[in-house]
């Protein structure tokens, strides 16, 4: 059985920082336990090594962070596909931060999807600001409007895909227009 920490459910709308020359990297089994992760995670997140160690990674989950967006980076994740996504972590205080997260799967030898590879940079303020914070609202209030959680996530996950096909692009295309 895990050790995993127990966060502070609370949330203190104070937001931590980290160095735009640092990267925040974990990597996991194929149930999203974690099994490394660095110093700058710990670090950044307020977590000891002890207490992350096979802790499920959605230790970190902001709950206003979409779960649409994570429906979204599972699926890619789990056919074999990297994804760039903006996500909102909560650190064991109950602060907060920023990442631009490049999720990777992990292979064995065999070709054999054996784990998942995160790094996560700093993401551009002013995007957050603009784009990604406005669209996680809205995300966020569809998946609230629905009383059941898995309702509310699916109509979350087809407005947002709405929302790409109305600019014409895919999810990947979406986030590297942000980053010019």
């Amino acid at each position: 059985m895990s050790s995993a920490p127990q966060t502070s459910k609370h949330l203190t709308g104070v937001e931590r920082f980290f160095d735009k020359d640092e990267i925040i990297v974990s990597k996991t089994d194929l149930k999203g336990h974690i099994k490394y992760a660095n110093r700058v995670f710990m670090r950044v997140g307020l977590f000891h090594e002890a207490e992350l160690k096979d802790a499920p990674h959605s230790i970190l989950r902001h709950p206003e962070m979409p779960r649409a967006i994570f429906k979204l980076l599972w699926e890619t994740i789990q056919n074999g596909k990297e994804i760039f996504a903006y996500v909102v972590n909560r650190a064991a205080n109950g602060d907060h931060y920023w990442v631009l997260a490049h999720v990777t799967p992990s292979f064995d030898a065999s070709g054999n999807v054996n784990g998942y590879h995160s790094n996560r940079r700093v993401p551009d303020r002013r995007t957050l600001d603009s784009v990604i914070i406005p669209t996680y609202r809205e995300l966020l209030s569809i998946e609230e409007s629905h009383a059941n959680r898995k309702d509310g996530m699916q109509a979350a996950h087809q407005h947002l895909i709405s929302l790409l096909k109305e600019k014409g692009s895919n999810y990947d295309e979406f986030i590297f227009s942000l980053q010019s």
